[in-house]
């Protein structure tokens, strides 16, 4: 029997979000929204980012193209947009942004979208201000304790699901997306990004209720933060509390999934309405010696949730290994519009609504660092450091280290973890995979290099400029 038609598509994107940190692929995690859409959906079992960051990743979930590909620099200015190629064939569109100053209309992520928000407010002129801009876990914890009825009434059980302070801002963007969905003509296309999982995670208290079998307390909270703040060596405990913090941050945007989804439903847009769910990449908690999510290319930065939920569509999990250039074209030809002709990916609709698996290709991710791997600023331009580029399929992960030439090479079956480089002692089998892989890894390395010019683009203003510092971001 053929699916019904589709007639809008929600596309629900969360900042750091690992594929282990939600039910779908980890049974011991506590994100029932996400469980039960996966329950009637298709899981995505080995869905890759195309980079660690934001603005490496976001070109081609937004505009289905590898960053650096057309201009040398972050940013979807020189590339036809999802939205735009959506808009253009007459659908309305919207798109809100929890602040993340890498998703605005500077690099182009406004363009095609009817409406559009950022949330990267302004945030004054004083030194206090920009302070707070500049430090959002502070902001947290003036709100936190200048607050104390709001903070009683957070660690009740209460009826409206909602945290006690919002600096990931997921409050604004959650009702700009409703007031969007009960007001939109159809057909529509929504997309929202939240920000609660990126540093610094600072949940509702009820939401670490759920995921804890006790009560982290505000202190432990404040301790954590702070010592990974100030750079003082994170221990077991600390690194608990930072785990347990992370995964309350992740049921409370599982929470508002929840929300939006009920109000798909009263607004009768359900039963036509597609809902496509991804992280732009992943988060380490020192899997390879680090927090949050430096250049590297292992899989707890790479490896993400990839959820599409097709009303009347049979509910399946696919194996074989997608990048997120998947999600324009995917989009594009549940609405029935035909894709632009520069975008890299192909659609994975036949795999969701007749199980089709995608084609056998390899996903290709690039991260770029500079002198160090703990203290630079986000590259946004080829110039700016070192770049690695990686290789993925089902078994094994190649990362290429392009200015010396030497690689590191990991078999995922034995090694999910990836400690084991075989690079050095390889088995005639890791022989096989790196002779395939090789090629890939240099051909995407001299795609990029042959871009003209690699400036970036003019520079930002000093609310955005504050947004970015606080993301960690300098």
């Amino acid at each position: 029997m053929p699916t019904p038609r589709v007639s809008n598509v929600v596309l629900l994107t969360v900042d750091s979000l690992r594929a282990d940190a939600i039910s779908p692929y980890d049974a011991q995690r506590h994100t029932p929204e996400l469980a039960s859409l996966a329950d009637r959906g298709t899981v995505f079992e080995r869905a890759f980012a195309t980079g660690n960051w934001t603005p490496f990743s976001f070109p081609s979930m937004l505009a289905s193209r590898p960053v650096f590909a057309d201009s040398g620099a972050i940013g979807v200015d020189a590339a036809p947009t999802l939205a735009e190629t959506l808009s253009a064939a007459g659908i309305s569109t919207g798109g809100f942004n929890a602040a993340n100053g890498f998703l605005t209309a500077h690099w182009g992520y406004d363009e095609g979208f009817d409406s559009f928000e950022p949330f990267v407010a302004s945030v004054g002129s004083g030194l206090y201000s920009r302070y707070l801009a500049t430090h959002p876990t502070v902001e947290a914890w003036i709100q936190l304790l200048g607050s104390p009825f709001r903070r009683l009434a957070a660690w009740r059980d209460g009826d409206t699901g909602q945290q006690f302070l919002d600096t990931s801002r997921m409050l604004d963007v959650e009702a700009a997306a409703t007031d969007f969905i009960e007001t939109a003509d159809e057909p529509f296309f929504l997309w929202v990004h939240y920000m609660d999982a990126h540093t610094p995670y600072v949940p509702a208290p009820r939401y670490i209720r759920e995921v804890s079998a006790g009560r982290l307390g505000t202190h432990r909270m404040l301790r954590a933060h702070t010592r990974t703040g100030l750079g003082r060596e994170v221990g077991d405990r600390t690194l608990q509390d930072l785990r347990m913090l992370y995964q309350a941050a992740v049921r409370q945007v599982d929470a508002s999934i929840g929300r939006l989804l009920g109000t798909l439903e009263s607004a009768d847009h359900a039963d036509d309405t597609a809902v496509v769910v991804a992280g732009d990449h992943g988060e380490e908690f020192q899997d390879h010696g680090h927090l949050a999510h430096y250049p590297k290319l292992y899989d707890e930065l790479i490896r993400v949730p990839l959820l599409v939920d097709v009303p009347g569509a049979d509910s399946r999990r696919v194996e074989r290994q997608v990048g997120l250039d998947v999600i324009p074209p995917t989009v594009a030809d549940l609405l029935d519009v035909d894709p632009a002709d520069e975008w890299c990916g192909e659609s994975v609709a036949p795999a969701v609504r007749t199980g089709n698996e995608p084609a056998d290709e390899p996903v290709v991710s690039v991260t770029v660092r500079g002198e160090t791997v703990t203290s630079q600023p986000i590259p946004r331009s080829l110039d700016d450091g070192e770049l690695l580029v990686s290789v993925r399929d089902r078994d094994w992960t190649y990362v290429h280290y392009v200015d010396d030439g030497h690689h590191e090479l990991y078999d995922r079956r034995e090694d999910p973890n990836e400690q084991t480089d075989l690079a050095a002692n390889p088995t005639p089998e890791a022989d096989r995979v790196a002779a395939r892989f090789a090629p890939i890894a240099r051909e995407h390395a001299r795609l990029l290099a042959r871009q003209d010019g690699t400036a970036e683009p003019a520079g930002v203003d000093d609310d955005l400029d504050a947004r970015l510092e606080a993301l960690g971001y300098k």
